[in-house]
């Protein structure tokens, strides 16, 4: 049986979610599933999913009449090409969704929207973790909500150099990563190493909290261990150069990181925030402390550092748990049979 039809609506720019979409687009590709792409212009990966199909520039405009606009060339598209979805990624992009009959309509969250406003014409809310499902019901949502998750993307891990980044290799090597805004917690993670000697620390990522987290670095007496790697393609080889990796965040809707942490094969510790907290288990797959106890993650570290026989065990039960949980193939199976079936009533 020949997969669906999928239009995709994406106005994001460069981060982990631009990453999964191209991740997942391909493997849908891979499935037999055709695909057409609606995305902002001038995006580093839009080679990636012009191999897969035909590419239209658009933007979320706030604009009513540029609204329009662009609804009604999607509703002549749909008409021309008959799609049997539709899928906005996060909240701006379903206001482009046309009333279109023929196709389930979707919205993707992988954040928890803080209005309904741009919903209207939206079949089914897809969140990758159930508590943004329970959230948007709370908002006000009566139609269907699924929870598909994500999954990591298919690259092997080439741990990188530790001379790459003037590390010792006998080091305790922490890494960590996120964009740096408070809501990633670097400042925790760099609390934490403080104090455990002789710790070392790589913090992938860019933002505005960069000047801030260096000189608190300098602060905690520690600029001479932390290295600020930047922003890199695939964070998983640098994770897997490490003995431990942390996830402080204050709010984390999933932890993509994390994921590529167990692919990765390295020993987690991560905060309660939302994702983890609900695929996690405490003392099973890794450590979770509560959010901002910079003493629990400290205390953590040092746990994995004296027992690499646990850290072990931690690593092979989050390889199971990936398996289980946030494999390729039950995603894909997920979005398809959505479009492929539509909702609960769907015509």
């Amino acid at each position: 049986m020949a997969g669906p039809r999928v239009l995709h609506i994406h106005f994001g720019k460069e981060g982990g979610a631009e990453r999964f979409f191209v991740a997942l687009t391909r493997a849908l590709d891979s499935r037999g599933v055709e695909q057409r792409f609606i995305i902002r212009g001038g995006q580093s990966w839009e080679p990636d999913i012009a191999a897969l199909g035909p590419v239209i520039h658009g933007n979320f405009s706030h604009f009513i009449r540029l609204t329009g606009v662009m609804q009604l060339r999607l509703w002549r598209l749909c008409r021309q090409w008959r799609p049997d979805g539709i899928l906005a990624w996060m909240p701006r992009a379903a206001r482009l969704l046309p009333a279109y009959p023929g196709a389930v309509k979707a919205v993707r969250l992988g954040d928890f929207p803080t209005h309904l406003r741009y919903f209207g014409n939206c079949d089914v809310v897809v969140g990758n973790i159930p508590a943004i499902g329970e959230h948007v019901r709370n908002l006000g949502w009566t139609g269907e909500t699924r929870t598909i998750s994500n999954f990591p993307r298919p690259v092997v891990p080439q741990p990188v150099s530790r001379a790459a980044h003037d590390t010792p290799e006998d080091a305790f090597l922490v890494v960590a990563g996120g964009r740096f805004v408070p809501r990633k917690g670097m400042d925790v993670a760099l609390r934490a190493v403080a104090q455990v000697p002789g710790a070392w620390l790589w913090l992938l990522g860019t933002g505005g909290q960069e000047d801030a987290l260096k000189a608190l670095a300098a602060e905690l007496g520690i600029s001479d261990r932390v290295r600020f790697v930047g922003w890199v393609p695939e964070a998983i080889h640098h994770i897997a150069a490490g003995d431990a990796f942390v996830m402080p965040s204050r709010h984390e809707p999933l932890g993509n990181m994390l994921l590529e942490a167990w692919r990765a094969g390295v020993p987690s510790i991560s905060t309660r925030s939302e994702g983890p907290d609900w695929y996690m288990h405490p003392g099973v797959d890794g450590i979770l402390t509560e959010i901002d106890d910079v003493d629990a993650i400290a205390a953590g570290l040092e746990r994995l550092r004296a027992n690499p026989g646990e850290a072990r065990a931690f690593s092979r039960n989050a390889a199971a748990r990936l398996d289980d949980w946030f494999s390729e193939d039950a995603v894909c199976a997920a979005y398809i049979d959505l479009f492929r079936n539509g909702p609960r009533g769907h015509a």
